[in-house]
């Protein structure tokens, strides 16, 4: 396993304080791993197996038809007045299941850890329930300097070429060339797509979510507005309201593939009300997409850049 120092100090940082750890980012940048290297330092630090209850919510073994099957599976668990520490990993996959973590997190004896992989796990229902009871760590990707330590590799001019085209990902150090990258990618970029937008928001037109995807894969680092996007795209042919638009583009930075960085005028000191900037959570995801003939490095610096700021 990929050794993520900075993310799993933070963990423990908050070891045993009552808070519910809250996880978020993208799909596959490494949370279970994160909880899997996590879980390690409590064994090598004197806890328990059966202290540890770890619950995958996209394993299909856990058959929870709602969130009070998932609330008794883990309650039955505890069995003792010993510190338990409760891992509900894509917990968003059980409708209400903040419910069942708000159950958990009143025991006395509980330490709850959640992960999901959209912005709305920590909307809605989970916000009002939990109010000022959660610490929120959002996870990215491999940074540049935890890919060099992997690999062990000083030479920094190589492995930034080999960052920028092989994926921050962490699954894609296992793979060997830039054709199984980029079909990994385009599988993981589906898998978002369907699970988190389309299905989430109810999006009925998935080409023109697509065709918005791919604008902004192509304009990454570039200032922007929703209504800029909405009449470069009508003029191109794909006529799409402002409405539209901005609603996918939420979705878009709910399932972390973009991150939105809004315009700040200094001297004013005041956020202005149009034009942004959008930056890739994974700026080779768009290889997959666009292909790779055309790569815009300034930009690719930019949105690397950016994102090192971010953690």
């Amino acid at each position: 396993m990929i050794q993520r120092k900075e993310y799993l100090n933070q963990l423990i940082r908050w070891k045993d304080k009552d808070l519910i750890k809250v996880v978020t980012g993208i799909r596959r940048c490494g949370k279970s791993t994160l909880f899997d290297l996590y879980i390690d330092y409590l064994k090598n630090n004197g806890v328990n197996d059966n202290q540890i209850i770890k619950v995958n919510l996209e394993n299909p073994e856990y058959n929870f038809k709602n969130y009070m099957d998932l609330y008794n599976f883990v309650k039955e668990k505890i069995d003792s007045d010993k510190k338990y520490y409760v891992f509900l990993d894509e917990v968003q996959n059980i409708e209400s299941f903040e419910k069942a973590v708000d159950g958990l997190y009143i025991k006395k004896n509980v330490d709850i850890y959640i992960t999901g992989s959209n912005a709305y796990l920590l909307s809605g229902e989970l916000a009002t329930f939990l109010s000022g009871r959660y610490i929120e760590l959002k996870m990215l990707p491999l940074s540049f300097r935890e890919y060099i330590d992997y690999y062990k590799n000083s030479e920094v001019e190589k492995m930034y070429l080999n960052y920028v085209n092989r994926s921050s990902f962490p699954y894609a150090v296992n793979l060997d060339s830039e054709k199984d990258i980029d079909d990994y990618l385009e599988s993981l970029y589906n898998t978002i797509i369907l699970k988190d937008v389309v299905s989430r928001k109810k999006i009925a037109d998935t080409s023109m979510l697509q065709s918005v995807v791919k604008f902004m894969f192509s304009n990454i680092g570039n200032l922007l507005s929703i209504k800029k996007i909405a009449d470069t795209m009508t003029s191109d042919g794909r006529a799409i309201s402002v409405h539209t638009v901005d609603s996918y583009l939420q979705a878009l930075v709910d399932s972390f593939v973009f991150c939105k960085v809004p315009r700040f005028d200094i001297k004013g000191k005041q956020y202005l009300m149009s034009g942004e900037k959008y930056y890739a959570t994974d700026v080779t995801m768009r290889y997959a997409l666009l292909g790779r003939k055309y790569i815009d490095l300034g930009h690719v610096l930019e949105n690397i850049v950016y994102l090192e700021l971010l953690r």
